[in-house]
């Protein structure tokens, strides 16, 4: 009953959080957006002490059942590992903990978060931040493809009730990083069931300090074990010692693969105060408790309707390549770029959730994989705060009200070079004219008094991109956003 308690709440998480980091439309994500701020290291960095601490006393009960439950990258192991099952099986076998290894990568993990070399480390390291490149990248496109698939066959049919989006590259690296995570993943799992969790990964190593002294446990009961060395050959945590009788906490998972396996009823989920043996059969109370904690941390599901995407009755220009910025953007709500890197996991939901196909991973090594804004199929709308939404990290914080129109995150530059009243001798006045803000204005030159540039009042410009997007001048458009390095507020 626990194996199937436990692998029904991590199903239903797994699916919640994939549809999350898919992206398919804003109600779902709202809906949703729960199980990605009840992530271990998002929580920790959006410092919600609530969720730490609901965390905390729910491994204290129960062990490491948010590995197994809540972590998606978890989860995903253990479809794998369920797969290699079914090729060989009883094919794990107990091994000492690796401290000097787990402990290692602990301690430089929070050395980096001290002294703020955070980005690369989190975006190779951390779980949930890897799913979500690994769904983002490989799986999203796929439902964006049937999306559109439904789009093309409905519109045929007179209905508008599925609308296109845009499918392209947003970046080379996340796309490769993911493959290769899941590859690396795939044949650890297979081969070795939870090696990455029990080895590498710093929220599972951080989450066993706790999990060695659980109050629930999964014990032995000695008189009834006939030393058949089942339940070693079937943990995938290699955390079973069946020779000497113990359990190695730190790496149990609470799977129940073990209850589940053994013949002579010798295991045993229970509280550390009580005997194995005198736990009654059906219903068990240990197993009630389990429930209890589990499902709050899988309830609470709204359901959603469909919301198509609405582009504001504004064509998105394409083909534009993306000017040298000497700051980056980063969305309204970030307060500033040094903030949004210490705090963004690069988990990309904000990436899959904008609908203005504004954000991608940066490919700089000191933002690896972290969102930033460009403008070249799309521009920062001022009523869209779906980024600050669903960010469970806050690294993006949520905008209330009207508030991001007097968020200045940039300003607009012209180059005059590019535009093409100076350079092909045309009358255009379309950054003006587009501009929400009122911040462009078009004036003469004394140069040439029949034509009108565009002159930037930078106390007006939010620096949302519109003025950068609609320019038609191409390659490169005769007016960009220069990111600031603190956002200013009017």
């Amino acid at each position: 009953m626990l194996r199937k308690i436990r692998i029904s709440l991590a199903s239903l998480m797994l699916i919640i959080i994939t549809v999350l980091l898919c992206g398919i439309n804003y109600k779902l994500s709202m809906a949703f957006a729960w199980a990605a701020k009840i992530q271990f290291l998002p929580a920790l960095m959006a410092f919600d002490i609530v969720v730490i601490l609901f965390l905390l006393l729910l491994t204290a009960l129960f062990g490491r059942i948010y590995c197994s439950v809540i972590c998606p990258l978890g989860v995903m192991q253990d479809v794998f590992g369920y797969v290699g099952g079914k090729v060989k099986k009883n094919r794990f076998s107990f091994s000492p903990e690796k401290k000097w290894l787990r402990y290692g990568v602990l301690f430089f993990f929070i050395l980096c978060l001290i002294v703020g070399f955070f980005a690369p480390v989190t975006t190779l390291l951390a779980p949930y931040s890897a799913y979500g490149r690994i769904i983002n990248s490989l799986i999203k496109p796929i439902c964006d493809l049937i999306n559109n698939a439904l789009a093309d066959s409905a519109a045929q049919n007179g209905s508008y009730l599925f609308s296109e989006v845009d499918i392209w590259t947003r970046s080379v690296t996340v796309p490769v990083v993911s493959v290769l995570t899941l590859l690396i993943l795939a044949l650890l799992a297979l081969a070795n069931g939870r090696t990455y969790c029990n080895t590498v990964c710093p929220v599972g190593t951080a989450l066993s300090l706790v999990a060695r002294n659980a109050i629930f446990k999964i014990r032995f009961d000695k008189p009834k074990c006939r030393n058949c060395s089942i339940c070693e050959k079937n943990c995938k945590a290699s955390a079973i010692d069946f020779k000497s009788g113990t359990i190695d906490y730190s790496r149990c998972v609470v799977c129940g693969d073990c209850i589940e396996v053994c013949h002579f009823d010798a295991l045993r989920f229970c509280a550390g105060g009580a005997k194995a043996s005198d736990a009654p059969a059906e219903p068990d109370a240990s197993r009630r408790a389990f429930i209890v904690g589990a499902a709050v941390a899988a309830g609470g599901v709204a359901a959603a309707q469909t919301l198509s995407k609405v582009d504001g009755g504004m064509a998105a220009l394409t083909e534009k390549e993306a000017p040298e910025r000497q700051t980056p953007l980063v969305p309204a709500g970030a307060v500033s770029v040094d903030r949004f890197k210490k705090h963004c996991t690069a988990c990309q939901l904000c990436v899959s959730s904008c609908p203005n196909n504004v954000l991608r991973p940066s490919t700089s090594p000191e933002r690896f994989m972290q969102p930033e804004m460009s403008y070249e199929r799309g521009w920062c709308r001022p009523e869209c705060k779906r980024c600050g939404d669903v960010c469970p990290a806050k690294a993006i914080s949520p905008i209330n009200g009207g508030d991001k129109k007097d968020i200045h995150i940039g300003h607009a530059v012209w180059i005059e070079s590019n535009c093409l009243v100076t350079s092909a001798d045309v009358a255009c006045d379309c950054c003006a004219r587009h501009c929400p803000q009122g911040a462009i204005t078009m004036v003469k030159t004394n140069d040439n008094p029949q034509k009108a540039v565009p002159m930037v009042d930078v106390s007006k410009c939010t620096g949302c991109g519109a003025c950068e997007n609609l320019c038609p001048a191409r390659p490169f458009s005769a007016i960009y956003v220069e990111g600031h390095e603190q956002h200013v507020y009017s």
